[in-house]
């Protein structure tokens, strides 16, 4: 195994990041903002719930250790939200690992992070899951088995959303500059037909989706969301988001014409 002899017990600063309404609107737009929700593509007066994914700098990052990079997979993300974001801000992000498992091939490292604007308050918490393969076998604890399951009925809400060909390349230029989504002898090397559109664009995606059905446009009701991403999604690909209300929140999964691209997704209201 490769993997930092104490990576368990890592923590780090990922220091300060600013924003402006520009920024917010750059992310509404894409993740798929148009006319229809004019107030997140504009940057007026509102955020998307989703917009602090942008807020970590993962160069600030430490290493896992010298595996090859092209073996780690972002599998699962979290994302809650305890306060409003504003249009313009601030935040000090703050990061530990909270999790390493044994996968049998692979180990899965989970890391926490902790957004607070420049008064202390908590504005977003999120825990991404990261699959490490060729990693495991080290003897760790398993996994948390997910005992997530479709409900027996007909979704209560479906979304329907065409993304972009050139969707990565908006979304790019939120922050996330790896190459797997715009080189294509980058994503052909790794056994890929065309560089894949971000996990995390998708996931705005089925933030949007889930605002405007569970929350009914309302942003301070957007409380944590979290899914699993099962397979990839490709610029151009037609999103189908569909939502199972349950009590207080929602259940929910993201299909292409190829299947299931975000699985055992979860959402509360807050």
């Amino acid at each position: 195994m490769t993997l930092h002899p104490r990576l368990a017990d890592m923590a780090w600063s990922s220091g300060s990041h600013q924003w402006n309404a520009d920024s917010a609107a750059l992310y509404a737009l894409a993740v798929g903002s148009g006319p229809a929700e004019l107030s997140f593509a504009l940057g007026a007066d509102a955020v998307l719930p989703t917009f602090p994914t942008t807020l970590v700098d993962l160069s600030a990052q430490p290493s896992f250790g010298p595996f090859d990079s092209s073996l780690l997979l972002h599998t699962r993300q979290s994302i809650a939200l305890r306060s409003r974001i504003p249009v313009t801000g601030t935040v000090m992000s703050s990061s530990r690992v909270v999790g390493l498992y044994d996968a049998g091939p692979s180990a899965v490292v989970d890391v926490a992070t902790t957004c607070c604007d420049g008064e202390g308050r908590i504005l977003a918490e999120l825990t991404s899951s990261l699959t490490i393969r060729r990693e495991g076998g080290f003897g760790g604890p398993r996994p948390p088995v997910d005992r997530w399951s479709v409900p027996e009925r007909e979704p209560d809400h479906v979304v329907e959303y065409r993304t972009g060909e050139g969707q990565a390349l908006l979304y790019r230029l939120t922050g996330d500059r790896n190459p797997l989504h715009w080189d294509p002898g980058v994503a052909r090397g790794l056994g890929l037909r065309a560089p894949l559109l971000h996990g995390l664009c998708t996931f705005g995606y089925a933030g949007r989706a889930l605002l405007g059905t569970v929350c009914a446009g309302d942003v301070d009701r957007f409380g944590w969301m979290s899914v699993r991403f099962t397979a990839p999604v490709y610029p151009g690909d037609e999103l189908s988001v569909r939502v199972w209300t349950e009590g207080e929140g929602a259940m929910f999964q993201v299909w292409t014409a190829r299947g299931k691209s975000l699985d055992g997704g979860r959402f509360e209201l807050r």
